[in-house]
């Protein structure tokens, strides 16, 4: 297990651990008044830091007593297995060889949370996150959980991240400082949307400080709804 990667649980008390929990508060917002169970987390370009978001995310809504489901969608280039130190048999195994959900799900990897990793790599990704199979398993996973976040590939890498962004209830885009160009940033915004896919908001990681401390770089994990409206801004320890 990463546990770098897990940073909320491997240091709560860290300015990042807060950070996330202030953006659970403010995707919770963000789901008033509609249904936000099914939420997508993407980036524009690999290496952005989408999968560590979102799996720190899945582990501060399951510390927040919400039952969540942690799906790797990401079928080409998967990760959550690492993060979590997991066997990787899942999605691809449901879909491609019929393999029941309750024998590849890893239950309570940690309190409230179960993980759903990619599977072998399979010769068709976008075939298979378009598919009615992938719907179907979304749909039949969900009824035992609260939220059920799905990590996405890169939105400009391929094609999955708009086929399956609009089954969910919402996207989030997260965005690494000095990756990429706001013309990238704003084409990968054009690609979920052409995909009528319900943009909650920007996660916005890697903006370093002026000032260091122990020998770190700091970063901002800013969230912004649809008007670009800042809800929230604190800095932390930079991952690595």
């Amino acid at each position: 297990m990463e546990e770098i990667k897990l940073i909320v649980e491997n240091d709560p008390k860290s300015p990042i651990a807060e950070t996330y929990r202030a953006i659970r508060t403010n995707l919770q917002f963000a789901g008033a008044g509609q249904d936000l169970k099914y939420i997508c987390f993407t980036s524009s370009v690999p290496g952005e830091g989408k999968s560590t978001t979102i799996s720190n995310m899945a582990l501060t809504l399951a510390q927040d007593g919400k039952k969540v489901l942690l799906v790797d969608c990401d079928l080409r280039k998967p990760v959550q297995h690492k993060i979590f130190g997991v066997i990787n048999q899942g999605v691809t195994n449901c879909l491609a060889q019929g393999v029941p959900f309750a024998q590849v799900v890893h239950p309570n990897v940690f309190q409230n949370l179960d993980v759903l990793t990619s599977g072998p790599v399979p010769p068709n990704p976008s075939e298979l996150i378009g598919s009615e199979k992938m719907e179907q398993l979304l749909d039949r996973a969900g009824n035992a959980y609260d939220y059920v976040l799905i990590d996405l590939p890169p939105v400009l890498a391929v094609t999955d991240a708009a086929l399956l962004g609009n089954l969910a209830d919402g996207v989030v885009l997260v965005v690494h400082s000095g990756m990429v160009a706001p013309e990238e940033v704003q084409e990968a915004k054009k690609r979920l949307q052409a995909g009528k896919a319900n943009i909650l908001g920007v996660v916005l990681n890697g903006v370093p400080q002026q000032h260091k401390g122990y020998g770190y770089g700091y970063y901002y994990y800013d969230y912004y709804d649809e008007n670009h409206v800042k809800h929230h801004k604190k800095k932390g320890k930079r991952e690595e």
